[in-house]
């Protein structure tokens, strides 16, 4: 029996080839597509082993000119592309990182407390504030008592005369004797009698002098007064005085009856626009103490700058008008021009 030859496997035919190739081809695409290393060995693909060359892969060319976001599919080069082997290995390439967008500044939240979620974002209002110091405006200051006046508002040798408790028989006597020595005075009138000599109100006024709020009864002692009478004596004859002075009148001071101040009626007086009047001289020519006495009681207590009281009514005041008409060229001889109180 003649010894036979061992058997060889007959190579595949060029159908096969062919057919094994594109499945080949086609299991690269699938695996490449949902991120595969290789095809398994139940498609009849070869997957790579160590040692095995592969040829590079093979980027396709997206069919229009946009960007995309997704992986790029990698093939192993068709048959007839250059590889003798018919076991060529496909790789996947790894996939794109897509470009980086330029960042977006994150809307202004509020923190979330205990580190929750931030809140909805919202939006600040400045808060208004000095220029100088970048804090909030301080409120206003509060109205304070004023201090009680007892000086001329020039100061130097000046002189301030003031006349209480009128208006009254005595004022036009005493207005004449004014003019005379172009002097100026304060008239610190009693609402109540204001109001009831309103020509004589209106009389001072076109003289050029200024009016004084003396209360509207002339209460004493007034420092004892609570404060709801204070306040209607005060504010009532400022009233009184103005709307028999007709419009455009001012009170620009208050003078207690008897001098009695305190802090209370000053705070009275303040808030409504006036300063307190006192005095420096006092002849108390109320009390009838006789012209001499009168007229020696201002020589000697007048210092420059000094403010006068006297009384052109509350009484008979012939005393008053008598010593005032050696007291007027008196000052003048002295040198003493004729100023409002201070305030």
């Amino acid at each position: 029996m003649p010894h036979s030859a061992t058997r060889r496997p007959s190579p595949p035919t060029r159908t096969a080839l062919t057919a094994r190739r594109r499945l080949v081809a086609g299991c690269v695409v699938a695996a490449a597509t949902l991120g595969l290393a290789a095809c398994g060995t139940a498609s009849g693909a070869l997957q790579p082993t160590a040692g095995v060359s592969t040829q590079p892969p093979i980027t396709l060319a997206p069919t229009d000119s946009r960007p995309t976001d997704g992986p790029v599919a990698t093939v192993a080069p068709a048959p007839g592309s250059g590889s003798s082997s018919d076991s060529a290995a496909a790789s996947a390439a790894p996939p794109a990182v897509p470009k980086p967008h330029p960042p977006t500044a994150p809307a202004e939240t509020t923190a979330a407390p205990h580190g929750g979620t931030p809140a909805t974002p919202v939006t600040t209002t400045p808060v208004a504030t000095t220029p100088a110091t970048g804090t909030p405006a301080p409120p206003p200051a509060p109205v304070k008592p004023g201090t009680v006046i007892g000086s001329t508002a020039s100061g130097g040798h000046t002189v301030a005369l003031t006349f209480d408790d009128g208006p009254g028989p005595a004022t036009g006597q005493i207005l004449d004797l004014l003019a005379q020595y172009h002097a100026k005075a304060t008239f610190c009138e009693i609402g109540q009698n204001a109001a009831a000599n309103p020509a004589l109100v209106k009389r001072v006024l076109a003289a050029g002098h200024r009016l004084c709020d003396h209360s509207v009864h002339h209460p004493q002692p007034f420092a004892k007064l609570p404060h709801d009478k204070a306040a209607y004596e005060i504010s009532a004859a400022k009233d009184m005085i103005v709307k028999a002075g007709g419009p455009g009148t001012r009170v620009s001071w208050f003078r207690a009856p008897g001098g009695g101040f305190n802090a209370d009626n000053e705070q009275i007086t303040a808030s409504l626009g006036m300063s307190s009047l006192g005095w420096s001289v006092d002849p108390r020519d109320w009390s009838r103490p006789g012209v001499p006495a009168i007229v020696s009681t201002v020589q000697k207590q007048l210092k420059p700058g000094g403010v006068i009281l006297m009384h052109d009514g509350g009484g008979d005041r012939t005393q008053t008008v008598a010593a005032l008409k050696q007291l007027l060229p008196w000052l003048v001889a002295q040198g003493y021009t004729f100023d409002w109180p201070a305030g």
